[in-house]
């Protein structure tokens, strides 16, 4: 057994090393940040639905914060589809891949916490 592990082990390729694809790797940010945000989403908009009061005000914040965090994922996606290969790979996009991901996690982590305690001050100031 050791002797055919061995052959297949001096036989296998090395493996190659693939350069960065800075597409690729935002698309699968936001695809996660998407993931934690509609947890959170839920998370946050079901502790308000089991407040006193038969308000329309929890749904309407469901609704808000579905249209704002959707056109701010395109944008960010659009932004880095529009790089040929050679771009996708070029390290200099590093620093502006970081600060997009900085903020497309900000957006997806706060806003529905932000969203949530906006709409809830509003329902304490007209309830």
């Amino acid at each position: 057994m050791a002797k055919a592990w061995d052959n297949f082990v001096s036989h296998a390729q090395p493996s190659q090393v693939r350069p960065r694809d800075w597409r690729k790797r935002m698309s699968d940010n936001i695809a996660y940040a998407l993931l934690v945000y509609t947890a959170l989403q839920i998370f946050m908009t079901m502790g308000a639905l089991h407040g006193k009061g038969g308000s329309i005000l929890p749904y309407f914040a469901l609704v808000v914060l579905v249209a704002a965090i959707i056109p701010a994922c395109r944008r960010f996606e659009k932004r880095w589809n529009r790089l040929n290969d050679e771009q996708a790979a070029d390290p200099e996009f590093a620093a502006c891949y970081r600060r997009d991901r900085m903020w497309l996690w900000a957006l997806a982590i706060g806003l529905p916490f932000l969203l949530t305690g906006v709409f809830k001050l509003l329902a304490l100031a007209f309830g």
